[in-house]
């Protein structure tokens, strides 16, 4: 295993995080970060252009979970690289498909709208996944020849989601747009067999990044979606390592829909050389134990470029203190990771 390059600072720190309420410009006219932009939303406010070309980092990522199954869709654009990737796994067994790749040298192509309000497309070979926007929520559809998925993520207006910019310097920054708790619908078939995406039963998770990125990255994301011990809707949302020793975090939990930060960077503890072992994540009025029920690692070893993950799925329980309230859950449904990138 790699070891980190920089040295990883211990979780607990507080950080006094502002919160943006109006439209921002991620970067300034020159390309720097625009410190203006520093801070969390609780809906997409950030003008995330990114001019010129070498180390720009746009992605798209979904993940829908129904009873059944995991279907993941991904686009990406990073200067000189670009992938595209759509996947399924069953979650009795976890046997799982991925199908897509990367282009190397791919042209200046698309992802480059600051609004974020267009269709975004990208195809490579016999692989295509497009994502369109729609009112508050998002079409999202896929084409592989394994896997089918023709999905609508249904958002209320007034549905929150956690936008946050991690400042490394003034020229390595990243724009973080986490969400949750979203209902999907439509249908996804695999080898043949059709597989219902029914909205009572299914939830979406979405990341987005816009951001310039050190050559080295490492770090931990957690997310999962459940009730909470006394039957409110529940949504977690984690992570560390990377926004440490920095002002912003990206931390937070989803209670009936509103978004309550957790202003501290959290402490990440788990066995690397067992990743099914329990994980713990903790700080000031947070204790939280994930029990994984299954581990995968994605690995892609270039010269120069380097890409692992260990994810794991399983289940979150514990204890968060929201502005003195108590709030408990146990058996929600989630994953973690571990991811290095060097690129």
């Amino acid at each position: 295993m790699r070891l980190p390059l920089r040295p990883v600072a211990p979780g607990g720190e507080s950080v006094a995080e502002r919160e943006i309420v109006a439209p921002v410009d991620l970067c300034l006219p020159s390309g720097l970060l625009n410190q203006e932009s520093v801070g969390w939303t609780r809906r997409a406010l950030h003008r995330t252009g990114l001019p010129g070309w070498g180390r720009n980092k746009r992605f798209e990522y979904w993940a829908v979970t129904t009873p059944d199954a995991i279907v993941t869709m991904n686009i990406s654009h990073h200067d000189y690289r670009a992938n595209v990737s759509v996947g399924f796994t069953e979650r009795d067994g976890y046997r799982e498909i991925h199908q897509g790749g990367n282009t190397w040298l791919p042209g200046p192509g698309g992802m480059r709208d600051p609004f974020n309000h267009g269709p975004m497309e990208a195809r490579r070979k016999d692989v295509m996944v497009r994502l369109t926007p729609r009112g508050t929520g998002m079409h999202l559809y896929a084409e592989s020849p394994r896997i089918q998925a023709d999905i609508h993520v249904l958002a209320d207006p007034a549905h929150e989601s956690m936008g946050v910019v991690v400042p490394w310097s003034d020229r390595r920054f990243q724009y973080t747009k986490k969400d949750n708790c979203l209902a999907a619908e439509g249908v996804v078939v695999v080898d043949g067999v059709t597989h219902p995406v029914e909205a009572l039963s299914s939830s979406a998770v979405h990341d987005r990044g816009r951001g310039r990125w050190p050559y080295f990255t490492f770090w931990n994301w957690g997310a999962g979606v459940g009730r909470t011990s006394d039957g409110r809707d529940l949504g977690i949302q984690l992570g560390g390592k990377w926004t440490d020793g920095t002002p912003s975090s990206e931390n937070w939990l989803r209670v009936d829909g509103r978004l309550h930060k957790i202003e501290n960077h959290l402490d990440w503890r788990y066995d690397p050389t067992d990743w099914t072992a329990p994980w713990t994540i903790t700080g000031p009025d947070v204790e939280i134990v994930f029990t994984p029920e299954h581990h995968t690692q994605h690995l892609f070893d270039r010269w120069l470029v380097y890409s692992r993950g260990d994810t794991c799925f399983g289940r979150y329980d514990g204890r968060v203190v929201l502005a003195g309230e108590e709030v408990t859950f146990s058996g929600v449904f989630g994953h973690v990771e571990e991811v290095e990138r060097r690129w």
